[in-house]
C-alpha cells in the first residue's frame, strides 16, 4: 500500500455533494454534467481536461469527490490521484476507465482512489457509486473481478505474498471480518455469516481499517491479496 497514515475518510456531506470532473474528452464531460446537474443533491464545481488542472482545481475548489479519467495529457489520472490524496486526504477519487482490465486500475487504488467504474456504466450505477464513495465507502465495477486483482496485485497469480505483521493487531473476530470484507461481502452479508448485528459489523470494519491504516474496503481487498490472506482460486470475490 502506498500510505500508512490512518484513514481520514469524510463524513457524508451535509449539503450537495461537490464534484469535479477530470477527463480530456469534452463530450464525455458534457454528458456527465448533464446527468449530474439534474440531481438536486449533486453539484459540479469544476471541469479539468488534464491531470495538472485536476490537481489545481481540487486545491482551489475543494470538491468532495473527483471523477477521474486515467489517460489524460500532462500527468495521468493516477499521478493526479496521488497528488490530490496527498494534498487533500478528505477528497475522494473515483476512477473512470474504459476497459475493465485497464493496467492502471490497481495502481490507482494504491494511489488512494476509492474505487473505479467503467465509463459505459448505466446512469443509475454512476449515481450510486458517487453516493457510496462520498459517504466513505468504496466501489469496484462488477466486471472488474478477481482476475484484475490477481493479475495486477499478484503479478498474474505468480507473485509471492508478503507476511503482514499488522494483521496480528486484529482480534480473532476482527480478522474474520477482514477476510469477509476482502471477499467482497457487504456489512449485512457479514452480519448474516457471523450472526451479528449490522451495527456491530460496521464497528468491526471501522476498527479493522483503522488498525491496518487503510482508507476503505478496496484497500482491504488489495491488502488481503498482497499478504496471502486471499489466494487465487479461492472463494474470494470482489464486487461492486
Amino acid at each position: 500500500m502506498t500510505s500508512s497514515r490512518p484513514p481520514s475518510g469524510p463524513a457524508r456531506p451535509s449539503g450537495p455533494i461537490r464534484l469535479l470532473l477530470a477527463d480530456d474528452q469534452e463530450l464525455l464531460r458534457l454528458g456527465y454534467r448533464m446527468i449530474l446537474d439534474a440531481q438536486p443533491d449533486l453539484e459540479v464545481v469544476g471541469e479539468a481536461d488534464d491531470g495538472l488542472a485536476a490537481v489545481a482545481l481540487t486545491l482551489q475548489r475543494s470538491p468532495d469527490l473527483v471523477l477521474m479519467d486515467v489517460r489524460m495529457p500532462g500527468i495521468d489520472g493516477i499521478e493526479a490521484t496521488r497528488r490530490i490524496i496527498t494534498a487533500r486526504p478528505r477528497t475522494r477519487v473515483l476512477i473512470l476507465t474504459t476497459f475493465d482490465l485497464d493496467d492502471y486500475v490497481v495502481t490507482g487504488l494504491r494511489a488512494g482512489a476509492s474505487g473505479f467504474l467503467l465509463k459505459d456504466a448505466r446512469k443509475e450505477e454512476l449515481l450510486s457509486a458517487i453516493h457510496a464513495v462520498a459517504a466513505g465507502d468504496s466501489v469496484i465495477a462488477p466486471s472488474a473481478t478477481r482476475r484484475l486483482i490477481e493479475s495486477h496485485v499478484l503479478g498474474g497469480g505468480t507473485g509471492a505474498s508478503v507476511p503482514d505483521p499488522a494483521l496480528e493487531r486484529l482480534t480473532q473476530r476482527e480478522h474474520e471480518v477482514f477476510l469477509l470484507v476482502a471477499q467482497g461481502l457487504s456489512n449485512s452479508e457479514i452480519a448474516t455469516v457471523l450472526t451479528l448485528s449490522e451495527a456491530t459489523v460496521k464497528t468491526h470494519v471501522a476498527r479493522v481499517l483503522a488498525k491496518l491504516g487503510l482508507r476503505d474496503r478496496v484497500q482491504a481487498v488489495v491488502r488481503a491479496y498482497e499478504s496471502g490472506q486471499i489466494r487465487p482460486g479461492g472463494n474470494g470475490r470482489v464486487r461492486g
